[in-house]
């Protein structure tokens, strides 16, 4: 039988206040979950439960949501993406990293793994996972305990070098079409789940990688599923002049023109929009273009500040209207971090703190996220949400003073601060341990797949190279 919880006397909840539709602080109140949902917000419960977690040390905040990430791959990366980048593809390493490197299948089922465990330890409990269809995925999201969306991805072409900066296309729409098949007959496989923590996201990979009937079948494909589209979209220099080349308009444009922007796409990134510094394009459409169709941008600072490239800028985009989602495109799968930095490169490439604020980034995490994944029942703590929460340890030192507590978890503790989690109302992270998956198993294994990885690097790499003259150590080694 479902049982009741309640979280009593909570020093501070970030409760949901319907009538802003905005987040707020509750001191003292008390959060109370049936089941999978949240019964009660607010002060002085009454009713009976059958648990009681006292909160006097605690900050409850909702579940953070996670709109665009790569669990199969990006774990791989530690060590070897943080400074790689190249200046002749506008400093972004993304084609020749994709191009070298190439984890085999029992590294990426560790890799997930890994990385599942990093977004509970960091409160996350919904995360978009784009990824190659790999055998178990279902079991193993289903395992993990959070709320999955699996975005299986597919495309017409794959991105190929032969230089360091000619970036090249090998088309296969065959194989496309079979994996927008595969990719659809395995997300109808996870909503039937029987955890109800499952569902899909229709996922042409890059929308210069696939062709635009892949690109209107899969819109159509969604539209008919009620679920989201997701693609990558106006993620580097390179692409936004490749569909330049090819169409006369800026992948946004492109993007427009063919049908799929709507309320239910999440474009991947949106950075190199047609008025983005770097471009000196002639257009000033692409920001009005997202608001007005309703589309939503997953916005992923991390990645692209390694290389230097920035949104211009976070602010600025939700003052247009675009809603936007965070993302963790890298490792680690810190969404906290992400907040953080999201809210100083805005302020930096702005040239102005007021452009955002803690209570926007933070929004973007659980709220905005929430909204482009089509739910208004994750992402808030309020009566009738699922029951995803997070309890911060306000005794932790990196959250001392707690003045202020989510500015002292964003800009000071992070996951530090992270002591349990909840998702559908099962307790996933007890005082900072995973109790869903094994955490250290899944690093070995990683380990010993990176290796396999790295040594395999040399027979893909277009001059030969092996995987220490790509990405050389950050010391060089000395020999005596």
């Amino acid at each position: 039988m479902p049982k009741t919880t309640r979280i009593r006397n909570a020093a501070w909840i970030v409760a949901w206040d319907p009538t802003t539709a905005s987040h707020g602080y509750l001191n003292g109140g008390d959060l109370v979950c049936f089941g999978d949902t949240i019964t009660f917000v607010g002060n002085d419960h009454r009713g009976d439960v059958d648990e009681t977690i006292d909160g006097r040390d605690l900050m409850v905040m909702p579940g953070l949501i996670d709109i665009h990430s790569h669990p199969s791959t990006e774990p791989f990366f530690r060590g070897v993406r943080e400074e790689h980048g190249l200046p002749s593809m506008y400093m972004s390493g993304l084609y020749e990293r994709s191009f070298v490197f190439r984890p085999d299948e029992a590294g990426r089922k560790a890799a997930k793994e890994v990385a599942y465990c990093e977004m509970l330890l960091t409160g996350i409990t919904t995360v978009a996972d784009l990824s190659g269809n790999d055998p178990g995925w279902i079991d193993l999201a289903a395992r993990s305990g959070l709320r999955v969306f699996l975005a299986p991805g597919y495309a017409s072409a794959r991105w190929y070098l032969e230089n360091d900066w000619d970036l090249r296309y090998s088309w296969d729409e065959i194989n496309g079409r079979r994996g927008f098949d595969d990719a659809l007959a395995l997300i109808d496989q996870a909503i039937l789940h029987p955890s109800g923590r499952l569902s899909g996201i229709v996922c042409p990979s890059q929308i210069d990688t696939c062709t635009q009937d892949l690109l209107h079948d899969s819109w159509q494909a969604a539209n008919e599923r009620n679920l989201p589209l997701t693609t990558h979209c106006a993620q580097s220099v390179n692409e936004f002049q490749e569909m330049v080349r090819r169409h006369g308009k800026t992948p946004v444009q492109w993007a427009k023109q063919i049908g799929i922007l709507g309320p239910r796409t999440i474009l991947g990134h949106a950075i190199f929009i047609d008025e983005h510094s770097w471009l000196h394009w002639h257009s000033r459409e692409d920001l009005g273009l997202l608001a007005d169709s309703g589309a939503s941008v997953a916005h992923c600072p991390s990645p692209f500040a390694r290389y230097g490239h920035g949104m211009e800028d976070f602010g600025r985009y939700r003052r247009a209207g675009v809603n936007i989602g965070i993302g963790t495109d890298v490792a680690p799968h810190n969404l906290i971090e992400e907040m953080r930095l999201a809210a100083i490169v805005a302020r930096i490439l702005a040239e102005d703190i007021r452009t955002t604020t803690t209570a926007e980034v933070f929004r973007a995490a659980t709220a905005g996220g929430a909204a482009a994944l089509g739910r208004n029942d994750i992402g808030r703590l309020a009566p009738g949400a699922k029951a995803d929460f997070v309890l911060v340890d306000l005794k932790n030192p990196f959250m001392m003073p707690a003045r202020d507590p989510l500015r002292s978890l964003i800009y000071t503790a992070a996951d530090r601060a992270i002591r349990d989690v909840y998702i559908a109302g099962e307790q996933v992270v007890r005082n900072g341990k995973v109790l869903t998956l094994d955490h250290a198993s899944a690093l070995e294994a990683l380990t010993e797949a990176q290796q396999r990885m790295l040594s395999g690097a040399r027979q893909h790499d277009y001059k030969g190279r092996t995987a220490d003259e790509v990405i050389p150590l950050s010391l060089p080694p000395l020999t005596h």
